[in-house]
């Protein structure tokens, strides 16, 4: 988060909280139940503590703001409280079984959301229920109109957007509600992999769809067999192999897949999962504006875009940007030698 607007809360954190009592904490106790009994959940931007007591035990505070923990801990005696960043979580991954984010992501530029969702995503246990709202509207980084408590900045999303995202983060979402001011969607952490993108991407990297391995690991293109890292390394695009989060912050190279339903293999993906996949990622090319996008494998392609395509640079652009396609990776795929991938990376990212 940025520190100006965690500043803000530090120095009128209590005149904030005045303002604001709760008014979703029959959502709060509905949140609460639906978290596995015993198990750990976490009010992520908990403020005061307003919602903090109706979610059950055990329970984290988490706010990057000492003033608003302080008051979070005087509300609800017994959670746990933990000083961290929206963008920095400090859980261990699948430590967590439920996640609760109260108008706390609002505070972070639309383009860097992705990446934070990803690492919430990280730390949930595949099945965990995840509550998220925002601010509705058409704007991005921006101090609101007569805000009571002025020098924060906020992003507004509309309901379709903020779907993608949360899709893209490695999520099923089961229900999206727009009020006046606000969007909400309800959704559950899926054995998947999450986006990991973000603004000024020289790359974006698309897989058909993570296998169950790789959603386990945490990486794509996790099994030693699968030679996309090996030949990432060799053509230049990355310099950390099974490490997409280095890749994107020292490289620019963003990855996703088409599909985000883990699978076994590719062969029991349907046309329509495809075609439906590649819509949300020709939305996410459109939004983040990536130099290109590689698509990894022309099985994907070919049922979602274009069933006659051959490997290499594609006729047309794709969310306005141009699109490579290179064969599949994996060691299944004994007509592409090592080099030759390689060399389709290299020609992908040079552009």
């Amino acid at each position: 988060m940025e520190r100006d607007t965690v500043a803000v809360y530090d120095e009128r954190g209590a005149e904030w909280a005045s303002r604001r009592p709760p008014v979703r904490s029959d959502d709060a106790r509905a949140f609460g139940a639906s978290v596995a009994e015993g198990e750990m959940r976490v009010d992520v931007g908990c403020g005061a503590g307003r919602y903090l007591g109706d979610l059950g035990r055990p329970v984290i505070g988490m706010d990057a703001s000492w003033t608003m923990l302080a008051m979070a801990g005087q509300a609800v005696p017994d959670a746990a409280l933990v000083q961290a960043d929206l963008e920095a979580l400090p859980f261990r991954d699948r430590s967590l079984a439920g996640a609760w984010a109260n108008m706390s992501y609002l505070h972070l530029p639309r383009p860097r959301l992705p990446l934070a969702l990803a690492r919430l995503h990280s730390a949930l246990r595949p099945g965990a229920p995840f509550d998220l709202q925002v601010h509705r509207g058409d704007f991005d980084w921006d101090e609101l109109p007569a805000d009571h408590t002025p020098g924060r900045k906020f992003a507004g999303w509309d309901l379709d957007r903020l779907t993608d995202v949360v899709v893209g983060a490695g999520f099923s979402v089961d229900e999206g509600v727009v009020g006046d001011d606000w969007v909400r969607v309800r959704a559950n952490r899926l054995r998947s992999l999450p986006d990991v993108v973000g603004p000024g991407m020289r790359l974006l990297v698309c897989g058909l769809n993570p296998s169950e391995y790789a959603a386990d690991r945490g990486v794509g293109f996790a099994r030693r067999s699968n030679r996309f890292w090996r030949v990432a390394v060799d053509a230049g695009l990355v310099s950390r192999p099974f490490d997409p989060l280095h890749a994107l912050v020292h490289h620019g190279v963003g990855m996703t897949d088409l599909v985000k339903r883990a699978t076994v293999a590719s062969k029991e993906l349907s046309l329509v999962e495809y075609r439906d996949g590649a819509a949300r990622v020709e939305r996410l090319v459109a939004w983040l504006r990536p130099r290109a996008v590689c698509f990894v494998g022309l099985e994907g392609w070919r049922a979602a875009v274009n069933r006659s395509a051959t490997a290499g640079w594609q006729p047309q652009r794709f969310g306005g940007v141009p699109a490579y396609v290179m064969p599949s990776t994996s060691g299944l795929n004994a007509a592409s030698s090592a080099a030759a991938l390689s060399a389709h990376l290299r020609a992908a990212v040079a552009g």
